[in-house]
């Protein structure tokens, strides 16, 4: 494969996912959570039986993962995820929660 063939499929891939209907980019969306979220089971189970550096190390590998590859699905895939309406209006629930608590937590110029 030719450097500018291996600089081209990441866009490609993208082009294809954002094609798919919103409940198949839903779908795309879950697996990666489902496979991340069981093998961080598996990890702490290693590290629990004293393998604390395999367990480390898996527990980071998991949570790249998990941050980074459904970070860019999920961003790829909201347009889509937004036309569902159960989804649109959890999302919405969602982020007004999450500026409420921002909101808050974030210090008040003049409030020492």
């Amino acid at each position: 494969m030719t450097a500018a063939a291996r600089r081209q499929h990441p866009q490609g891939l993208r082009q294809q996912i954002e094609k798919l209907p919103p409940y198949p980019a839903l779908l795309i969306l879950a697996v990666p959570l489902a496979a991340v979220e069981p093998f961080k089971l598996v990890v702490i189970f290693f590290a629990g039986e004293g393998h604390w550096l395999t367990g480390a190390i898996g527990m980071i590998g998991a949570y790249a993962v998990s941050l980074f590859l459904t970070h860019w699905l999920f961003g790829v895939v909201k347009p889509k995820l937004m036309t569902i309406s159960w989804f649109a209006r959890g999302w919405r629930w969602f982020v007004a929660q999450r500026e409420k608590a921002w909101a808050e937590t974030t210090p008040r110029p003049g409030n020492d």
